[in-house]
C-alpha cells in the first residue's frame, strides 16, 4: 500500500478481507487457496513479495506459499523458531517491520528463495488459540517504513490465514500435539498438586473454543450493535454470580469484583471496536485482540501478570458465547454424572459454573497455586493437578479419568487393574472419613490421657465452615495475605477490620491466631512492584516488608485492634529473624494500640503477641525472645527449607531433604524444652502437622498443640487416640542421635508394629 489517509487504508484492509472470504469459500485444494491468498495480499498491499511459513512438528517454520520468491524454496525452505527474522517474529509472537532488514542481526540469507533485491520486511505471527501456526511476512524492493496500520492490517489478514492453518489440511494437527502412536493408549501424566484427593470421572473439555464461522463483516455498525449487545448481557450475568454469591462468601466475591473489572475494561472493549472496523466480524475480533493478549501476556516474568491472562481468557469466552447467543450455558450439554474437567486454564468464574456435585476433579495444563482458579478449588475441596503440560493432546472428550491430587498425577485412560486399586483406595479414603467423622465430638487424647490441641489453618471466609465440621479447638493460623491476593487493590482499614471481625465472630470463644502479611517470594500482590528478585525466598518478603513500609503493616494492625474491641486478639509476626525486628515490629503495634486509646475506640480484652519460628537465626537468641513473646509457632516448611539451604519450589530437590531428619527433630525437641522452661506455649503450623505420621514424631517430641489443614483432622486425631505416648516418646529418644537421612522409614515400622494409625 501507497502513502494513504487512514480512511483510505482502513476501506482497503476491508476491501482485502473481503476478497480473502471469497478465496477461503472458492474451490480447490488448501493449498491453492493458500497460493490465491499470498497473491491477493501482495496485490492489495502493493507488496513484491508476501510468504507464508507454517509450523511443523519440532518447531520449524517451513515455507509453504510465496508470490515474488522463487516458486522452488517452497516446501524447501524451512527456520527453526528463532532463526532468522520469520523465526524471531514466531519466538516472541510479535510484528516486525523493518526499512532496511538485511542490516539486522537476526537477518538469515537463504540464497534458494532468490530474496537479494528485496529491503523492506514486515512480518506477523499467525496465531489461534494464543498459539503460533506460522508466520506471513511481506517484502519490498525499495526501502521504506511501514506505518501501524499497514501493520495492523496484516495482523488482521493473518486471522484469515489462521483459519486455513488451523483446519488441518496443510499439516495434519496430529502432527503437532503428538509424535508417536501412544494418544489412545493408557498413559499417566506427571503435573503439580495444587489440591490434595483423589477424583475418578470422564474427561469433559473446559468449553472448547468457539468455531469462528464467518471472519469478515459486511456490516461494521451491525457488528457494533451485536457487540455492544453482547457486553451488556455479560456484565447483566456476572452481576448476577455476585448477587448469588452475597455475603456468604466473601472472597469468592472479591475475585469476582477483579474478575468484573476485566470485563468493564475500556481498553480492551476498544481495541475489539477498532478491530471491529477494520473489517472483521464481532466474533473474530474479540478472538483477534485476546490472540494478542495472550501472545503478549504469556512471556510476562510476572506470575499476577500470567495468572491474569486467565481472568481475560475467562472474559474473552464468556464474550464469545453471548455473541453465539449462549450466554453462560458453559456445559454444552448434559454433563456425565461424574467427570473430571480438563483445560489449559480456568478464570475465576468459571469453576462455578459447573455442578460441584458432579466435579470429581480437575486437571490443568497451566495453573498456579495462587492463581484464583486455586483458591476457589481448594475452598471447594476438589483434587486439583496443575501444570501437566501434555494432558490437552493426550486426553479425548469422555475418556476415564483418574486425578490423584495427593500425587500430582492424572492416569488417562488407565487399564482396569489400576482404575480397581484406586476406586478400593478411594472407597477405603471414604470409609476412613466416615469413621474420622464419627470422631468429631471425641478429644484428641492419647491412650495414656495426653491431650492435644488441635487448631485449623485457614484463610479464607469460607474455610471458616470447618470450625465446626472439623471440631477444631479454635483457628491456629489465619493467613491474611490470600484476602489481599484476590483484591485488585490494597484493602482499606474499614474493609479488613469487618474482614477480621467476621473471622472472630464465626470463632466464637475459641482462640483465633492472625499472622501478619506474610507476602513476597511465591506470594505475589496485584498491587505491589515486581521486584524480579534472583532469589526471593530469601528475599523481601514478610515482616520486613512490613517494616520497610510501616503505613501498611500499620493499618493492619488497625483493623485488628479494631476488629477484636472487647475480645482477645491473638497476632503473630512471621519471618521474624532477630529480636530487634520483633521488637520494632512490637513498637508499631504500640502505637496502633495508643492510638485505638486516644480516639476513644475499645481496646481487645486480651492481647497476645508471637512470632513464627521459621529462620533459623531466631533459634539461636530464645534467651532473649522468650521473654518478649506470648507464644511461638514453627512454620514448618520454611524452616525445613532455610535449615538445609533447600529450595523448596524447586522440583529437582524435592524430598531431597525429611523434616522427620534427625537434625530437624533434634531442632524441635530443643526448642520444645526451651519454649517448656520459659512457660512460653508453641505450636506447629507447618504442612507437618497435617501428616499423622510426622504428627507423631511432633507429639512424641512434646508438641502439645498442632494447627493443621481441615482434611486432616480426622486422620490426624485417629492416630493421636491410637497411639501411646510414653512409649513413642522414649523410642525417638533414642533415634534423635543417629546419623540417619530420615527416620520415616522406622517410624512407620514402630506405627504399624504398634497398631498406631497413620
Amino acid at each position: 500500500m501507497g502513502p494513504r489517509h487512514a480512511p483510505d487504508l482502513a476501506a482497503a484492509g476491508r476491501r482485502l478481507l473481503a476478497r480473502l472470504r471469497d478465496v477461503m469459500a472458492g474451490s480447490g485444494t488448501a493449498q491453492d487457496r493458500l497460493d490465491k491468498i499470498v497473491k491477493t495480499i501482495a496485490h492489495e498491499m502493493g507488496a513484491d513479495v508476501c510468504s507464508c511459513y507454517v509450523m511443523r512438528a519440532g518447531e520449524v517454520l517451513e515455507l509453504f506459499a510465496t508470490i515474488g520468491l522463487n516458486p522452488s524454496a517452497v516446501h524447501r525452505t524451512r527456520l527453526r523458531v528463532g532463526e532468522g527474522l520469520v523465526g524471531d517474529v514466531a519466538a516472541h509472537a510479535r510484528p516486525i517491520a523493518l526499512g532496511n532488514a538485511p542490516t539486522h542481526p537476526n537477518f538469515a540469507y537463504r540464497p534458494e528463495t532468490g530474496e537479494d533485491p528485496f529491503n523492506s520486511f514486515m512480518a506477523v505471527p499467525i496465531l489461534r488459540g494464543g498459539r503460533v501456526r506460522g508466520v506471513l511476512a511481506i517484502q519490498h524492493t525499495d526501502r521504506r517504513d511501514y506505518d501501524e496500520q499497514e501493520v495492523e492490517t496484516l495482523q488482521t489478514v493473518a486471522m484469515v490465514v489462521a483459519e486455513l492453518v488451523a483446519a488441518g489440511e496443510l499439516v495434519d494437527g496430529r502432527e503437532l500435539s503428538v509424535a508417536d502412536d501412544l494418544i489412545l493408549l493408557p498413559s499417566r501424566l506427571d503435573g503439580t498438586s495444587l489440591n490434595r484427593g483423589v477424583g475418578m470421572g470422564l474427561a469433559v473439555l473446559h468449553r472448547p473454543q468457539l468455531t469462528i464461522r464467518q471472519m469478515v463483516a459486511d456490516d461494521p455498525e451491525h457488528e457494533l450493535r451485536r457487540l455492544q449487545e453482547a457486553v451488556d448481557g455479560m456484565h447483566l450475568a456476572i452481576d448476577q454470580i455476585l448477587i448469588a454469591l452475597g455475603e456468604r462468601d466473601g472472597e469468592h466475591a472479591e475475585i469476582m469484583q477483579t474478575y468484573r473489572m476485566f470485563a468493564n475494561d475500556r481498553g480492551w472493549l476498544s481495541r475489539i471496536r477498532e478491530a471491529i472496523r477494520s473489517g472483521l466480524t464481532a466474533e473474530a475480533a474479540v478472538q483477534r485482540v485476546q490472540n494478542d493478549n495472550r501472545a503478549r501476556m504469556s512471556q510476562a516474568a510476572d506470575p499476577y501478570i500470567r495468572d491474569r491472562l486467565l481472568d481475560l481468557d475467562d472474559v474473552t469466552n464468556r464474550l464469545l458465547q453471548h455473541l453465539a447467543g449462549r450466554g453462560d450455558d458453559v456445559q454444552g450439554g448434559t454433563l456425565p454424572d461424574e467427570f473430571v474437567l480438563v483445560a489449559r486454564n480456568l478464570g475465576p468464574a468459571e469453576l462455578l459454573d459447573y455442578d460441584r456435585r458432579r466435579l470429581k476433579g480437575l486437571v490443568l495444563e497451566e495453573g498456579s497455586s495462587n492463581s484464583h482458579v486455586s483458591i476457589v478449588a481448594r475452598a471447594m475441596d476438589i483434587p486439583v493437578v496443575g501444570q501437566c503440560h501434555e494432558v490437552l493432546g493426550r486426553v479425548e472428550p469422555l475418556d476415564y479419568l483418574i486425578v490423584d491430587g495427593d500425587n500430582g498425577q492424572v492416569f488417562v485412560r488407565p487399564a482396569e487393574d489400576i482404575q480397581d486399586a484406586f476406586s478400593k483406595s478411594l472407597l477405603a479414603r471414604e470409609q476412613r472419613q466416615r469413621e474420622f467423622a464419627a470422631l468429631r465430638d471425641l478429644p484428641a487424647v492419647t491412650r495414656d490421657g495426653v491431650a492435644v490441641q488441635l487448631m485449623l489453618n485457614c484463610g479464607l471466609h469460607i474455610d471458616l465452615p470447618h470450625l465446626h465440621a472439623t471440631g477444631a479447638d479454635g483457628i491456629g493460623l489465619y493467613r491474611t495475605e490470600i484476602p489481599f491476593m484476590v483484591r485488585a487493590s490494597y484493602p482499606e482499614v474499614a474493609a479488613q477490620q469487618e474482614s477480621y471481625a467476621k473471622v472472630l465472630d464465626a470463632a466464637g470463644d475459641r482462640p483465633v491466631v492472625f499472622r501478619t502479611l506474610d507476602v513476597g517470594g511465591d506470594k505475589t500482590l496485584p498491587y505491589f512492584p515486581d521486584l524480579s528478585e534472583e532469589n526471593p525466598a530469601l528475599g523481601w518478603r514478610a515482616i520486613r516488608i512490613g517494616l520497610d513500609r510501616p503505613a501498611m503493616l500499620r493499618k493492619q494492625l488497625r483493623a485488628m485492634l479494631r476488629a477484636a474491641a472487647g475480645r482477645e486478639l491473638r497476632l503473630m509476626f512471621p519471618m521474624v529473624a532477630e529480636v530487634a525486628e520483633l521488637d520494632r515490629a512490637r513498637r508499631v503495634l504500640d502505637l496502633e494500640l495508643a492510638r485505638l486509646r486516644a480516639d476513644g475506640g475499645t481496646p481487645p480484652a486480651r492481647l497476645l503477641v508471637g512470632v513464627m519460628v521459621e529462620v533459623p537465626s531466631l533459634l539461636f537468641q530464645l534467651p532473649a525472645l522468650l521473654p518478649r513473646v506470648d507464644f511461638l509457632s514453627v512454620g514448618s516448611n520454611d524452616l525445613l527449607q532455610y535449615l538445609f539451604a533447600c529450595d523448596r519450589g524447586n522440583p529437582i530437590l524435592n524430598n531431597r531433604y525429611d523434616v522427620l531428619s534427625p537434625p530437624m527433630l533434634r531442632l524441635l525437641r530443643d526448642l520444645v524444652r526451651a519454649c517448656d522452661a520459659a512457660g512460653v506455649p508453641l505450636s506447629l503450623c507447618g504442612e507437618m502437622a497435617s501428616r499423622p505420621l510426622d504428627a507423631m514424631a511432633l507429639v512424641g517430641l512434646g508438641f502439645r498443640t498442632l494447627s493443621l489443614a481441615p482434611p486432616a483432622f480426622g486422620e490426624v486425631k485417629g492416630m493421636l487416640r491410637s497411639l501411646e505416648l510414653r512409649r513413642v516418646a522414649a523410642y525417638l529418644d533414642r533415634l534423635l542421635d543417629g546419623s540417619d537421612h530420615s527416620l520415616r522409614p522406622k517410624l512407620r515400622a514402630y506405627a504399624r508394629d504398634h497398631g498406631v494409625k497413620v
